[in-house]
């Protein structure tokens, strides 16, 4: 049976498709337009910036504050939660769904990367292109420069060390560093210890300690 979807309608459905195409071209355009906006208007109106920011992500909560520059491919598939705050420069490619839960904070330069590509060269010529979607749970902090790749899920509560890769889905309350990133600590375990989880919890010297020390959100 012919597929006779247009290319826009494959990427939505998240099936491979040809990145090449003019409906593609203006969607993202709209979004290059929005988001040049978003970052002209911050300085000034701040109150402008937040309609604007609304009207380039797809569900951006009332209580959510982002920080422009913002680089996005479409910004509607976006899903930003209750109270969370984004840092500058955040890099969220949304061939695919980004879901950011509630009180969140996600650090400077954090990239958040659903597309992926063929590994067969010829393939990658033709320009076909594909996506999974990324979710972060309520209530996560991404250090800065952390980086998520296509088709992860990290669980509630986790905290992902600065300069962090996160290839594959992380669980909810635990400490991850590192590249690719890795489960370094229980929160739950800092909590009984007394010792506040992610920071004071992690050892003087070790690896979490290192990623997390000086980050901001």
């Amino acid at each position: 049976m012919t597929d006779t979807r247009s290319n826009y309608e494959r990427m939505l459905a998240g099936d491979p498709y040809v990145s090449d195409d003019p409906e593609i071209a203006a969607a993202q355009q709209r979004a290059i337009t929005l988001a040049a906006r978003f970052l002209a208007e911050f300085g000034d109106d701040v109150d402008a910036a937040q309609r604007t920011g609304r009207e380039l992500f797809g569900d951006l909560h009332e209580t959510a504050h982002v920080r422009p520059p913002v680089f996005v491919d479409y910004g509607s598939r976006i899903s930003i939660g209750a109270g969370t705050f984004v840092n500058y420069n955040l890099t969220a490619l949304d061939v695919a769904p980004i879901t950011i839960g509630a009180h969140c904070q996600i650090g400077p330069n954090v990239q958040l990367l659903t597309p992926t590509h063929p590994v067969d060269p010829e393939l990658r010529r033709a320009g076909i292109e594909s996506a999974e979607p990324i979710t972060i749970g309520d209530n996560v902090w991404l250090g800065g420069g952390a980086i998520v790749l296509a088709g992860v899920t990290i669980g509630q509560n986790s905290v992902i060390g600065a300069g962090a890769v996160v290839t594959r889905d992380v669980p909810a309350d635990v400490v991850a560093v590192g590249n690719p990133a890795r489960v370094v600590r229980s929160i739950a375990a800092d909590a009984r210890a007394g010792a506040a989880p992610g920071l004071d919890g992690v050892g003087p010297g070790g690896p979490a300690r290192d990623a997390l020390s000086g980050e901001s959100a």
